[in-house]
């Protein structure tokens, strides 16, 4: 327990390190300068926007439980996929090294089995790719149609994110075609490594082959539920899409706190490419992710970089440290009421 506090530590020391040298670079004065100079209503609406991007999220949380015959109340999605925003923010690698922890909060939460609440955030985090990749697409062919100048970055991230348009849905029919080997090759290799480990920590049960076995099964039964419904998966694409329209719409709101006037494309292809710089070693992609941000925020929606600066900041204290904080609460409140159960 104590080296995964070290850890989170040193991540978020290393993160706040790279902002700092972020807005060093682009000049702290100026900078504080325009945060200054910001509209209160706007920021209010960074808020509101933030917070219908949470609702939805766990709204698709909400309809793909229900899909796995885990039902639980729509508020309690919210509440438990706050907290599974927390535990992405402290972890490195975003969602990626999030998902085990918010697996386990969503299990707590809805009183399902643990292979359960993994399936049940690995179908919502890849029911979410989809909308944000179409999302991109338009804002991308706006922009390409406009007399915005394309820079090198812009067209980079372009690539980035076609790549990740082929490769991820790939890779995904490819692991559902041969899950049966998969799951042959987990229990050959994994599952020595598990039962060993069992054998010598303290306080845990070493799990036994025909154990993992059924949860592995569980895990792809679990799945394979969610997409054979289709209604769900429109449901839950659907409250993706609002969420992905509010974390764009908290962008753009920041920039016009700042007296800016961009195109709301722009704001729509940056917020989904720009969180592919999220997979980063540090906690939540703090720090890639708003350079990123930063980096295509100049040419697309055509402001100096002081003022990119200054707008992912007020759209990063919207989105993730607001997130972050009431998230860890959220957790917090979550296992405690497992422990007393």
């Amino acid at each position: 327990m104590n080296g995964d506090r070290l850890t989170t530590i040193v991540g978020f020391a290393a993160a706040i390190l790279v902002m700092l040298v972020i807005v060093w670079f682009i000049g702290i004065q100026d900078v504080v300068d325009a945060l200054g100079r910001a509209d209160p209503a706007m920021l209010v609406l960074v808020v509101v926007a933030a917070a219908v991007w949470l609702s939805a999220w766990g709204l698709s949380l909400w309809t793909v439980l229900r899909a796995v015959g885990a039902p639980i109340p729509p508020h309690r999605a919210i509440f438990t996929f706050t907290a599974a925003v927390f535990s992405n923010n402290v972890t490195p690698f975003g969602q990626a090294g999030g998902e085990p922890v918010s697996a386990l909060l969503i299990a707590s939460t809805a009183d399902a089995d643990y292979e359960t609440g993994l399936a049940a955030i690995a179908s919502v985090d890849t029911l979410h790719f989809v909308p944000s990749i179409g999302l991109a697409t338009v804002g991308f062919g706006y922009l390409a149609l406009s007399a915005i100048r394309l820079t090198r970055n812009v067209l980079v991230a372009v690539l980035a994110a076609a790549g990740l348009a082929l490769i991820v849905p790939l890779v995904a029919y490819v692991g559902w075609r041969n899950r049966v080997r998969i799951e042959r090759w987990v229990l050959r290799v994994i599952a020595p490594v598990a039962i060993r480990v069992g054998r010598v920590v303290p306080r845990v049960s070493p799990p036994d082959p025909a154990g993992i076995e059924r949860r592995i099964e569980g895990f792809f039964e679990t799945v394979d539920r969610v997409a054979q419904d289709r209604r769900a998966l429109l449901t839950a694409m659907s409250f993706s899409t609002l969420g992905w329209l509010s974390l764009s719409a908290a962008l753009w709101f920041s920039l016009h706190s700042l007296g800016a006037s961009p195109s709301f494309a722009a704001a729509l292809f940056v917020v989904p490419v720009g969180s592919i710089a999220g997979v980063t070693p540090l906690p939540g992609g703090l720090g890639g992710l708003d350079a990123a941000f930063i980096a295509l925020l100049v040419p697309t929606a055509q402001v100096s970089a002081t003022v990119a600066t200054a707008a992912v900041l007020i759209h990063r204290a919207g989105t993730y440290w607001l997130p972050t904080l009431f998230g860890g609460g959220a957790a917090a409140v979550i296992g405690a009421q497992s422990r007393r159960r």
